[in-house]
């Protein structure tokens, strides 16, 4: 079962990176152009696409990335000439680190929220419901932009950008773990808020489902007091679907952080593919492409394993 999800897991990276690269080949804009320079004649531009190997067929330029690619040469930077795995190498620790944080508070505010709501009803329902779905429904580069202005500009209590101060070299101890918890404030809590206020919706609905269940009003009518029976009988059939939102919301909690990163200039791997993007860089978009879909995958092969944990019944059906 482990080895069908893997293989099934590998086929969805490789379908990502077939569909990136081609559709960067479609895309305006030449690479080999912004090398040379706007100055530079037809004569060289050819030249430095002979060089750079794009004046093959796309279907060559393909099999020979891929092949480089599986031997684990992800090749150099256009735009800087570093190599590709060095530059994603120092990038990919501070992404985890922003989505893995972002995705346990979010998914800790939101079912604390979510569970007040299904338990509660009335007017604090309606009133976290229409905060949660403001939340969700809100750009998050928009949203970024708004705690900055609020923050940095106006309270002047948290920095924008980075994720350390010019001196954090020389600090040490408290200090520097508190320069770094301030620069990380803003681009957490811009990707928290927007995950919570999704989580928090989907909980209500599961939990409301729970909630009317024949076994609930039995557990009720035993005398077992609210609390137990939100945390035992509620709570815990109304997880099951919440861990499957866990696979569904990584995708799009990926995609957030790339815009998320480059707004704040977290050094991530969605900042160097917003930059590679721009520069038309393909080695670096392709291998940061590749990291984003590997990610994901180990995610939702995560979710799946949590799902078959809380629920006996999926892993009586996989036997």
């Amino acid at each position: 079962m482990l080895l069908r999800r893997a293989l099934s897991g590998l086929a969805v990276v490789l379908g990502v990176l077939t569909l990136m690269f081609f559709l960067l080949r479609l895309a305006p804009g030449d690479p080999a152009r912004l090398l040379v320079g706007p100055a530079a004649t037809e004569e060289q531009v050819e030249a430095q696409r002979r060089a750079l190997g794009l004046d093959r067929p796309v279907a060559t330029q393909y099999a020979a990335w891929l092949g480089r690619f599986a031997q684990g040469d992800w090749g150099t930077s256009l735009a800087t000439g570093r190599p590709v795995r060095e530059m994603l190498g120092g990038a990919w620790p501070a992404t985890v680190r922003l989505v893995g944080l972002s995705l346990v508070l979010s998914y800790l505010l939101g079912i604390a929220v979510g569970a007040i709501q299904a338990m509660h009803g009335g007017r604090l329902d309606t009133l976290l419901s229409v905060v949660s779905v403001t939340l969700f429904a809100l750009p998050g580069y928009w949203l970024g932009l708004m705690l900055v202005m609020l923050f940095t500009y106006r309270a002047r209590v948290l920095p924008a950008f980075g994720a350390a101060g010019l001196d954090a070299d020389f600090l040490t101890g408290w200090e520097r773990v508190a320069d770094r918890l301030r620069h990380l404030a803003l681009p957490l809590a811009t990707l928290t808020l927007i995950g919570a206020g999704g989580t928090a919706r989907y909980v209500r609905g599961a939990m409301l489902d729970v909630v009317g269940a024949p076994f609930v009003a039995i557990a009720r009518a035993k005398g077992i007091t609210p609390m137990r029976v939100a945390l035992r009988h509620v709570f815990r059939n109304a997880l099951i679907p919440v861990l499957t939102l866990l696979g569904l919301s990584l995708p799009a909690l990926f995609s957030g952080a790339v815009f998320i990163e480059a707004i704040f200039a977290w050094p991530g791997v969605g900042r160097i593919l917003v930059s590679a993007v721009q520069a038309r860089d393909y080695p670096v978009v392709m291998a940061a492409t590749a990291v984003s879909a590997v990610l994901v995958v180990l995610g939702n092969l995560l979710a799946e394993a949590l799902t078959a944990w809380a629920d006996p019944r999926l892993r009586e059906s996989e036997r």
